[in-house]
């Protein structure tokens, strides 16, 4: 039997052993008696899934036709793809569209920047208590909601706040943080970054404490300063999570940050800092335009979609990582 089942190879429901021999795969009602529990564990975040991501997904077809409260999605006439061209032949898609690629990307690029310069500064660092004390310091900023910090940064960065004072008593002009719109857009990313960049230094603290000691004593030994074994040890030794992070960030080149601009955004500074996510607000929610915000925000998820299959697809060819 073991010979004609190796020439005939395995039959249905089977799993293939070595050398010819087959295991018959237990049928689903074996496998639900001994671990119903996992599946009973299991069934909340899957109907959570369902309710909350699936099918809401469906509303993605007001997208496509003129949307009436009254008349509901499959009583609104059909219009194809006249939102989409809506969005795009008016003039506002082609300041939208880069004012959330240029903040989106100044965050990403000054925040990877700060989080890894400030994760190979605070490796350096012997004092314990200092090194913990601000890494809680830079931490706790990414666990505040943007309401809270904007309620405060608002009064810090206005005409009369205390970094103006301090501009001020240097003998130069006081600058409009949040109300020029040339400014605006790099107040942000400053903003997001001082935020962040204490949670971001996270992974790169964790990898550098997977960089053997004994590489560290070995180039002290061969006369090699901080410096020499930072360019020389450290990084090197992070390099795969350094492109690895840099890779997955692809994927976030169109998130510019919905409610930190929705704190801080205001009239006068709409030609910079309106974004897609801001944008898709505006127009879907407050004026009523419903099949024309859900057309912008389909056209943000697809785009982010390709982006997150580019990024992982990065990832896994030049850092060797893999979800599945």
């Amino acid at each position: 039997m073991a010979v004609e089942s190796s020439l005939t190879g395995p039959t249905p429901g089977s799993v293939a052993l070595s050398e010819g021999f087959t295991e018959q795969k237990p049928p689903f009602r074996v496998v639900w008696r001994q671990h119903w529990m996992i599946y009973a564990m299991l069934a909340p975040a899957a109907i959570l899934l369902i309710l909350f991501h699936l099918y809401p997904l469906w509303g993605l077809s007001i997208a496509f036709v003129k949307y009436s409260a009254f008349k509901g999605v499959m009583g609104s006439p059909f219009v194809g793809l006249e939102n989409f061209r809506r969005f795009f032949e008016g003039p506002d898609a082609f300041n939208v569209i880069r004012n959330t690629l240029g903040i989106a990307l100044g965050k990403i690029v000054l925040g990877q920047i700060v989080a890894l310069t400030f994760a190979l500064t605070i490796n350096e660092v012997r004092n314990a208590l200092f090194k913990r004390v601000a890494q809680t310091t830079t931490t706790l900023p990414h666990f505040l909601s943007w309401v809270l910090i904007g309620g405060v940064m608002v009064e810090i960065l206005n005409r009369s706040g205390i970094v103006n004072r301090a501009i001020e008593s240097l003998g130069f002009n006081t600058i409009s943080f949040l109300g020029d719109p040339r400014i605006f857009p790099y107040t942000m990313i400053g903003l997001e970054t001082w935020k962040e960049f204490g949670w971001g230094a996270v992974i790169y603290l964790a990898a550098l404490t997977g960089i053997n000691p004994e590489t560290y004593e070995a180039a002290a030994v061969d006369g090699a300063g901080r410096w020499a074994r930072l360019r020389h040890v450290s990084i090197p030794g992070i390099a795969p999570i350094i492109a690895l992070l840099a890779c997955l960030s692809l994927g976030y080149v169109l998130n510019a940050g919905f409610e930190q601009i929705l704190v801080f955004i205001n009239p006068i500074v709409f030609s910079t800092g309106d974004i897609l996510d801001t944008y898709v607000y505006r127009v879907g929610l407050l004026t009523g335009e419903f099949s024309l915000g859900t057309a912008v925000g389909m056209f943000r998820s697809v785009v982010g979609f390709i982006l997150v299959w580019l990024s992982y697809w990065l990832a896994d060819r030049y850092a060797n990582y893999r979800i599945f």
